[in-house]
């Protein structure tokens, strides 16, 4: 047997711990009420998006951990297709406006192959425990060469994000950027989103991502 041919290898995988490990970790999802600064820097994303043209009323896009909805009602205002994910109490309130919205979760998304346009994963790869495989799902759904915008708290700020009760990825700056890249994405795009909370100076990431693209496309 070669020792990279993973063919062959035996089944020694066991993922009843891990499964026993996520459901013990369910109540840390909480609800998430529109607040600001979300609701502007939400609008103030998707209407630069929209003016340069990354996306467009004919694209498919996939809000993960859509909260309450605020992104889908920005993207319903501009005409667009939108389906959103979440989990716990948020479902019922998305539903309660109209909204296309599952109940799932990042890292076990039903949806097909290749099925969406953009993704918007805004403040939700946080709280992945593997996001590494998380950011391989959102390049799974995705379409060759398809945008994914992710949006992160940055680390060690006054807020201190990584006492957040599910928040269980926040890592440095070159972390994410390195784990993008050996997911395969290409970095398009970084900005640095700086604003002063009440707890004093804060910071969100954010990186606009390209999948890989077919071979020969």
């Amino acid at each position: 047997m070669k020792e990279n041919d993973r063919s062959t290898l035996p089944k020694i995988r066991d993922y009843s711990r891990f499964d026993q490990f996520l459901n013990s970790i369910t109540p840390d999802v909480y609800p998430e009420p529109p607040r600001e600064p979300h609701i502007t820097i939400t609008r103030t994303v998707i209407g630069k998006m929209r003016r340069e043209n990354m996306i467009g009323p004919g694209d498919h896009i996939l809000d993960v951990g859509c909260g309450q909805g605020v992104a889908l009602e920005v993207f319903r205002e501009l005409g667009m297709k939108a389906t959103g994910i979440t989990l716990g109490s948020d479902l019922d309130v998305c539903r309660t406006k109209g909204f296309d919205v599952h109940e799932m979760d990042q890292n076990f998304m039903s949806f097909p192959d290749g099925a969406f346009d953009v993704l918007w994963c805004r403040h939700v790869l946080e709280h992945s425990v593997a996001p590494f495989y998380t950011v391989a799902q959102y390049c799974r759904v995705s379409k060759p060469g398809g945008l994914i915008y992710v949006e992160v708290p940055a680390a060690d700020t006054s807020a201190h994000h990584e006492r957040g009760p599910n928040h269980y990825s926040i890592l440095p700056w070159t972390s994410w950027v390195n784990l993008f890249t050996r997911a395969g994405c290409t970095i398009e795009r970084t900005d640095k989103i700086g604003f002063t909370a009440l707890c004093g100076p804060d910071m969100y990431w954010s990186f606009f991502l390209r999948t890989p693209k077919l071979i020969g496309a």
